[in-house]
């Protein structure tokens, strides 16, 4: 099987790369850089593309099976302002477009295409479970996922079977959401950030990869799927599954003012939540390896990850940083 993946260099690309290449899959990443990163590996070939048209890739499209578009900016790359907040709209978009332009110009149609999205489509909600019937939120990061999902939706009409995955914040002890939330345990300062109320519809590195694996194989579904974990937690329970993890008090909250003023906007990614639910993963019959926290964060954090200066502590603090810079 031949697979193209745009954003390939990032989390999700990279792990899901090594995957599909040990299966023996032929996987393509179209990246802004025509140089190699080392965490791909030897089987993968990178094919520079300009993100926003199909000009000097779309040659590759013929005979692939799957194109699978995780483009598009960091979140915590920096404080939201304006033009931030434009690159990180920009870059999802353009990406699609140029998914777009490259099957338009090429003649050739993946049978698959799997298009990236966030469960914050679904806005700030406090209160029930959000399925993927749930209707659209309208705050910033609502409106970006919304915009993203349908930068690709002409494919649909070309004849592609089109997945939309939904993702939670995706946890490794590399990147993304729990280093910078758990670096203030190691330093015995943990807890929960603004009320603790707010959901938190995490997932798995190893889940995230391996349902987008199942959906990949799984011709029967199409449209907006949620990654996320079927046991949803507030992030008053994720402040203390992490205490009893790292043995470490969670008692220290973070008013949500501080991060705010600390942050900015950018503070909404951890202080707005929902509780998101895989309900067309798990009737399709995806079964999690990592279905509550606990499990998960045993399973990531181990005896040297608690230690301040563990490759956790280090990533923390580093993301921490980004997110104060304009």
């Amino acid at each position: 099987m031949k697979v193209i993946i745009t954003g390939g260099t990032g989390l999700i690309g990279v792990e899901l790369t090594k995957r599909l290449a040990r299966d023996g899959d032929e996987v393509v990443i179209l990246s802004r850089s025509s140089g190699k990163p080392d965490t791909l590996p030897d089987e993968a070939r990178v094919v520079q593309w300009d993100s926003r048209t199909g000009d000097g890739w779309n040659h590759e499209l013929e005979n692939t099976d799957i194109l699978i578009n995780l483009a598009g900016s960091n979140l915590s790359g920096g404080r939201w302002t304006e033009s931030r907040k434009r690159l990180i709209l920009e870059s999802r978009v353009n990406a699609g477009n140029a998914v777009i332009d490259g099957i338009r110009s090429s003649g050739y149609v993946p049978k698959q295409v799997i298009q990236a999205s966030g469960v914050a489509i679904y806005g700030h909600r406090e209160d029930g479970f959000q399925d993927e019937s749930a209707p659209p939120g309208d705050d910033f990061l609502a409106s970006v996922c919304i915009d993203w999902e349908k930068s690709t939706a002409p494919v649909e009409e070309m004849g592609a079977r089109r997945v939309i995955i939904r993702s939670g914040p995706v946890l490794n002890i590399g990147d993304g959401a729990l280093p910078p939330i758990a670096m203030p345990f190691h330093l015995f300062l943990g807890g929960r950030t603004g009320s603790g109320a707010q959901g938190l519809p995490w997932i798995h590195l190893e889940d995230e990869v391996e349902a987008i694996r199942f959906l990949m194989a799984n011709e029967d579904v199409e449209g907006p799927v949620n990654l996320c974990a079927p046991e949803p937690v507030s992030n008053q329970q994720f402040a203390e599954a992490i205490g009893r993890v790292m043995n470490r008090p969670s008692i220290f909250p973070v008013p949500g003012v501080v991060l705010r003023t600390l942050l900015g906007e950018v503070a909404d990614t951890v202080l707005l939540g929902q509780y998101a639910i895989p309900k067309r993963l798990t009737d399709a019959g995806y079964e999690f390896r990592f279905p509550n926290i606990d499990s998960a964060l045993s399973d990531l954090i181990g005896e040297e990850s608690r230690m301040p200066g563990s490759r956790l502590f280090r990533r923390g603090a580093s993301a921490a940083f980004r997110m104060l810079l304009p």
